[in-house]
């Protein structure tokens, strides 16, 4: 039983991998100065920087902007892996105990 449980785990998570990495998230800070690509499997894939919106001789305020960035890009990366998640665990559980999955994440 839980040899078939934890084998139905593996795939859901090698599915869950597999689906992050299809998944586009962009992210930007300075109203577009910075813009960041990259998938929901924490790939960064692209760093973009408009030159015409920003002094780059001002290292302060690009490197500001950049933190922002990836901060941002970080957080809707951890909000759709915490949706996967949880709709994860409740294909997992056996019929009507669904309600069950919201006991190990929100």
């Amino acid at each position: 039983m839980f040899g078939d449980l934890m084998g139905n785990m593996q795939q859901q998570q090698a599915a869950m991998q597999e689906k992050l990495t299809a998944m586009d998230v962009n992210a930007e800070a300075g109203d577009g100065i910075v813009k960041i690509e990259g998938t929901a499997a924490r790939e960064v894939l692209n760093v973009s920087i408009d030159k015409s919106k920003i002094d780059l001789s001002d290292t302060e305020e690009l490197e500001d902007l950049l933190v922002v960035a990836f901060n941002r890009f970080t957080e809707k990366v951890m909000e759709i892996e915490a949706k996967a998640t949880e709709e994860s665990l409740k294909s997992m559980m056996p019929p009507g105990m669904d309600g069950l999955a919201g006991l190990f994440g929100k």
